[in-house]
């Protein structure tokens, strides 16, 4: 069985492979997303990036539930990754008396999905913030010590693989991937509709199946989306 520090080194390992070999994005925000959900005690986790114009994108998330949660913290505009983008700081608020306390409005979406706790650790390169991972867990207790600096690390690394300067500006890399992003975004979310009902299975199962498929088979998870929406709900052979 591997140790945590087994574990952490993996992780480490996988998101930096991606600073050297061609990377598809939606993989690698999801690859983020499993690390930290295995490594930080996180029952959920999704990931946010600004656009071009400054704006916050919900780009990913573990399960449906959490997408609709961080997309009525953007609704709202209030909640920890909204904060984490503009300070540039982790906020990692204590218990959920506390997060009732910063944010009245959020607060009882994140309760109404089962969770005591929402924080979030920034995505960011030296002084430029491109966004924020958020992390949720149904018991209480904030990020600290060990574990706060392996989440910033573990975002700090997937931040430098996204922006890494390439053949054109840092900016324009992250425009470019950002915009990938959403697009296989909604490419995702056309495949997952189509195979649960196809498999008559949840959108989270058909989540998890099509994610599966795409780490067997060495594929691309966006390519193996477009697949099942070109076969009608069918994961390809």
């Amino acid at each position: 069985m591997s140790t945590r520090e087994d574990l952490i080194a993996d992780a480490f390992v996988e998101l930096a492979d991606c600073l050297v070999d061609d990377f598809e994005v939606t993989d690698l925000l999801h690859r983020l997303i499993d690390h930290a959900l295995r490594l930080l005690d996180a029952d959920a986790a999704g990931i946010m990036l600004a656009d071009a114009t400054g704006t916050l994108q919900v780009v990913a998330s573990n399960s449906h539930a959490v997408e609709a949660l961080e997309l009525f913290e953007l609704q709202a505009d209030a909640g920890p990754c909204v904060d984490c983008f503009r300070t540039g700081e982790p906020v990692t608020p204590a218990d959920l008396a506390t997060v009732r306390a910063w944010w009245p409005t959020f607060a009882p979406a994140v309760e109404a999905a089962g969770f005591s706790s929402a924080q979030a650790v920034p995505m960011r390169l030296r002084s430029e913030v491109i966004g924020a991972l958020n992390i949720f867990r149904k018991g209480e207790g904030a990020l600290v010590g060990g574990d706060l600096k392996l989440a910033r690390a573990l975002a700090d690394v997937a931040t430098v693989a996204l922006i890494a300067d390439r053949t054109m500006a840092a900016r324009q890399v992250l425009a470019d991937q950002l915009q990938q992003a959403l697009n296989s975004r909604v490419l995702l979310e056309q495949a997952k509709g189509m195979l649960a009902q196809r498999a008559g299975v949840g959108v989270d199962e058909a989540f998890t199946l099509m994610r599966g498929h795409a780490r067997r088979s060495g594929h691309g998870l966006r390519e193996v989306a477009a697949a099942v929406v070109a076969g009608r709900g069918v994961l390809p052979t």
